[in-house]
């Protein structure tokens, strides 16, 4: 059984969508990856898009999603640092990353942030395989 993980972030647009590739295309034999934001944004950042590109994951398919779109419960819920209050969403984990939002900013922010998340994933990746985290 797959391990449901949640990335959320205001407009899920890009750090948010960011760590829902790197989930997907990292992590496909242990999580169910899923994104949303608390607010809706037109579009996913198209410097989102070009800096996963760059490392060979294609995110130009994914569109912004709210809260609901997603499953009521996950396993893991992850706040992207956006320093907004979150909707309840049950889950046996939750952590913030505490990353900066790019948007706005040039694509070496973009860059840089998409290195931190890919990180940052991999290290959950680790975690999960390690039993280092308990889902029970």
């Amino acid at each position: 059984m797959k391990v449901k993980v949640a990335f959320i972030c205001v407009a899920n647009s890009c750090r948010s969508q960011m760590a829902e590739g790197f989930a997907k295309y990292l992590g496909s034999d242990i999580f169910e990856a899923y994104s949303a934001g608390t607010k809706l944004a037109e579009r996913v950042n198209p410097n989102a898009v070009e800096v996963m590109k760059e490392v060979g994951i294609d995110i130009s398919s994914h569109k912004p999603k709210l809260l609901d779109e997603i499953p009521p419960k996950v396993d893991i819920l992850i706040t992207m640092g956006c320093n907004v209050e979150c909707p309840y969403i049950p889950c046996k984990l939750k952590e913030d990353w505490g990353l900066d939002d790019p948007d706005g900013k040039p694509i070496e922010e973009f860059r840089r942030t998409r290195d931190i998340i890919e990180s940052k994933v991999k290290e959950l990746i680790k975690r999960i395989k390690n039993n280092e985290i308990n889902l029970d």
